[in-house]
């Protein structure tokens, strides 16, 4: 796999970037920060006399300005009931989606904060009544363009991408005699389970896109949420051994209740959205290797090594998918 030019991205210069926010009426005092993303390029703008903006371009062909749309709206639609989301800027018309050569790009008021400490229960508690208050408004309504997670495009596309293109040949026998008993593992489990309530919810649900700020945490970056299960924004919580995660899921179970009644069923989906979470994860880095930003943040990928302790944790999971779910009594 070798890095490759010319990619939508490159044309991202700084004066782009400022003409781009100026264009929507701001004055840009010249100065920007590139900040840490890499599925769409994030960067903080500098305003004359003002506190400095954020600005979002998303990645070219991923989703369609409905899906963003849908995305904002759902933070809107969070904020409204006065839940601490950090949502785009709207132009004096209410348009929250601006475009510039080509870039749908919004743009964002800067927050502070830090990782929330997932290790504290008290934290935990206090995520869970926020989470329960997140999706007792996103099951109100479903997403109309975005799409569902689910095992096809989650797991077994990402098997077939990974297995056809990018697993070494000494590899290929393991990782597809493995990936394939994986999948049929989590058919079955998928299959006692019964049918599968879908609501809205974040669906990058992990400490990076969490701030804590002023002893109280705001979420950020709505860019993966789609149509998922309610456990899809738990599980990323969740450290450690089965004791101290089903203590940890205990925390956020009984602030969660106190809005939305969780289902305990979803406690047999954690591994199953693990696993996924995982395939995916390959699956995305491959998908944009073409991205010269990739080859250089991922340089591992490329090398049999990390296809080892791919496999290596794959097996780990299986097992896992055999274990009994997280016992946790309502």
């Amino acid at each position: 796999m070798t890095e490759t030019s010319n990619h939508p991205f490159e044309i991202l210069t700084p004066d782009l970037l400022i003409d781009a926010v100026e264009a929507q009426g701001f004055v840009s005092d010249g100065r920007f920060i590139v900040l840490n993303s890499y599925e769409n390029r994030v960067y903080q703008i500098g305003i004359e006399e003002e506190t400095p903006m954020i600005a979002k371009f998303y990645r070219p062909d991923r989703w369609t300005d409905e899906q963003i749309q849908e995305e904002h709206d759902f933070c809107f639609d969070l904020q409204e009931q006065e839940l601490p989301v950090v949502c785009p800027w709207a132009n004096p018309e209410g348009k929250t989606i601006n475009h510039y050569a080509n870039f749908s790009f919004a743009l964002y008021p800067r927050k502070g904060g830090h990782a929330p400490e997932l290790d504290n229960l008290d934290n935990l508690f206090i995520l869970g009544r926020l989470l329960g208050r997140f999706h007792a408004i996103g099951a109100t309504r479903p997403f109309k363009y975005r799409p569902v997670l689910d095992v096809e495009s989650f797991g077994r596309r990402s098997y077939e991408l990974i297995s056809t293109k990018f697993m070494p040949s000494a590899l290929s026998p393991a990782y597809d005699s493995l990936a394939l008993d994986i999948l049929k593992r989590i058919d079955e489990i998928l299959q006692d389970y019964g049918p599968i309530n879908h609501i809205r919810v974040h669906g990058d649900c992990h400490s990076g896109n969490i701030l804590w700020r002023d002893d109280y945490p705001h979420f950020v970056d709505f860019d993966d949420a789609r149509m998922a299960p309610a456990m899809q924004d738990l599980w990323m919580l969740l450290s450690g051994d089965r004791q101290e995660q089903t203590a940890q899921m205990a925390e956020l179970i009984e602030g969660y209740n106190e809005f939305y009644d969780f289902d305990y069923r979803e406690l047999q989906l954690i591994e199953v959205m693990r696993t996924l979470r995982i395939m995916h994860h390959s699956a995305w880095i491959a998908r944009r290797w073409s991205d010269p930003a990739f080859p250089r943040a991922f340089s591992w990928f490329d090398s049999p090594r990390y296809w080892s302790e791919h496999i290596l944790t794959l097996r780990e999971q299986l097992a896992a998918l055999n274990e009994p779910p997280l016992q946790v009594r309502p």
